[in-house]
């Protein structure tokens, strides 16, 4: 592990620590080109040149995500000296690329010591002056800013750096990390947790395998989802229709006894079951209630359990055939 690396003790995934781990990458390839007789390894050789070249994917890391951001933090030497170096370091790898794919072995090993000892450089004034004061400068929130941005330019190692932060598997009940939402928040609704848009809300509530109809606290229908198949039948003509015109006469004192407890506060759920046409369902009433307990309203609640209530042991395999 490089030196520095181990002394600021970096997460994986950082980008500063992806940028550690390619410094130790090209040192290999470097010390490996080195050793390496063109002459008579050439394929080798050839191979390792490519993945040195690679160093063009680091370059444009910097110049494209860390680069900016010193800007925003007062810093333009590395956009106004390094970038040029980066050039310089390009034009040379150019020049002995030339040199190596017209097997011109004599100008790669006269040329190739003076390509390394530009990198080498650049990798050292790096860890000694970059990536200490870029650590200092730049906050939390720009670095991971920063690793979101790199996925789309990558990187010269075999496989993709961990995400930063990496949080891994977090149980849901204890994962509060801020998340970007695949919609604007302008073309959506705020919920106790979470934001839909109407489609989405119409959408969840059209696929609930439940019959759903809201009663507010003046006791006047004011919504049911459109399921595919409503055990009971509905039509818009009820909404803010009175409830005990929704019903048959011969349950109506039951609805409004339910609805006058739920007001009173003395209950808050009334639960039945019937058959209907050769089905078991399962009809629930629940009291809504605002934060201060306050009365708003019913929530009507109609499921055909005909094949839950038959259900024994475990199913913990997909079968869809």
């Amino acid at each position: 592990m490089n030196p520095y690396e181990q002394e600021i003790d970096l997460p994986k995934g950082h980008p500063i620590h992806n940028y550690l781990q390619e410094t130790a990458l090209i040192h290999q390839l470097i010390d490996e080109l080195e050793k390496c007789d063109i002459a008579s390894n050439y394929q080798v050789f050839y191979n390792l040149f490519n993945k040195l070249n690679n160093i063009e994917r680091r370059f444009e890391r910097k110049e494209n995500q860390l680069f900016p951001f010193l800007e925003k933090a007062g810093w333009n030497g590395p956009s106004q000296n390094m970038w040029s170096f980066h050039d310089t370091i390009r034009n040379i790898f150019k020049f002995v690329r030339e040199k190596v794919e017209t097997h011109d072995y004599r100008g790669v090993n006269e040329n190739f010591h003076h390509l390394a000892n530009n990198i080498r450089r650049l990798m050292l004034v790096e860890e000694s002056v970059l990536f200490p004061n870029s650590l200092q400068m730049l906050k939390e929130e720009d670095w991971h800013l920063m690793r979101k941005g790199e996925d789309e330019i990558g990187w010269m190692l075999d496989k993709k750096p961990s995400d930063y932060p990496d949080y891994g598997y977090v149980h849901p009940s204890e994962d509060f990390h801020q998340r970007d939402l695949s919609f604007t928040k302008a073309e959506s609704q705020h919920y106790d947790e979470g934001y839909m848009t109407i489609e989405q809300v119409n959408l969840l509530l059209k696929t609930m395998p439940l019959d759903i109809t809201y009663v507010d606290e003046n006791d006047k229908v004011i919504f049911y989802n459109r399921g595919e198949e409503r055990t009971f039948p509905r039509s818009a003509g009820i909404i803010g229709r009175e409830v005990k015109f929704c019903h048959p006469p011969k349950s109506v004192h039951t609805v409004l006894m339910i609805l006058e407890e739920f007001r009173k506060g003395t209950q808050n759920e009334a639960s039945f079951w019937i058959n209907y046409k050769g089905r078991l369902i399962y009809i629930r009433y629940f009291a809504v209630r605002d934060s201060g307990k306050n009365y708003k309203g019913v929530v009507e609640m109609s499921q055909d359990i005909t094949e839950i209530r038959h259900i024994q042991g475990e199913k913990r395999l997909l079968e869809w055939k």
